[in-house]
């Protein structure tokens, strides 16, 4: 019993991550990289569709993405997506090329880009955390319909604290290497 509640507990806190990785991926630093646009979503015949459907995107240099649709009549739609995402992006198009230039990120930018990994992070840890006491809210329950012992519980809690202290570890571990790539010059 206390294992499935172990198990419950640590893949809810693998989803934590998972999400902060993917809110991380969305905070673009100064290189190009083809998870920036993974939030791009394309009007594809009347259907919302992401662009990694409707095209390939490939890194160009380490300063420009490059878009190829599979469509020659998506190269408008998918330069207005790009430019209604909100990522502070301008697509140049060549024919049935998109190119994306990576604007350069000022000290200011940087900076706030950190603030915003921060918060990330920080939601991150809470999520970790609301996992951990639901978890013990679980077994405390078990405890109270008298399902498993004082000793049980208080195991349980334990090895469900090591949980925490890991996933929380690992978004520290995230958190320090994202700040490192945003404020490489």
């Amino acid at each position: 019993m206390i294992n499935d509640i172990k198990a419950e507990a640590e893949k809810k806190m693998t989803k934590s991550l998972e999400s902060l990785h993917s809110a991380f991926n969305k905070i673009r630093t100064g290189r190009a990289h083809p998870s920036i646009l993974d939030s791009v979503m394309v009007n594809y015949y009347g259907q919302e569709t992401p662009l990694k459907q409707v095209a390939s995107v490939n890194v160009e240099d380490n300063r420009t993405l490059a878009v190829s649709p599979w469509e020659k009549n998506l190269v408008p739609v998918i330069e207005k997506a790009i430019m209604m995402a909100d990522l502070g992006l301008n697509p140049a198009t060549s024919g049935d090329l998109i190119r994306i230039p990576m604007p350069m990120l000022t000290e200011e930018t940087r900076r706030n880009m950190v603030k915003q990994s921060k918060a990330d992070a920080e939601n991150g840890r809470v999520s970790i955390r609301n996992a951990r006491r639901d978890a013990n809210s679980t077994m405390k329950e078990l405890l109270k319909d008298k399902d498993i012992s004082e000793d049980d519980e208080r195991r349980g809690e334990e090895e469900i604290q090591k949980l925490t202290d890991r996933y929380i570890a690992e978004v520290e571990k995230m958190l320090k290497a994202k700040e490192e790539d945003l404020m490489a010059v």
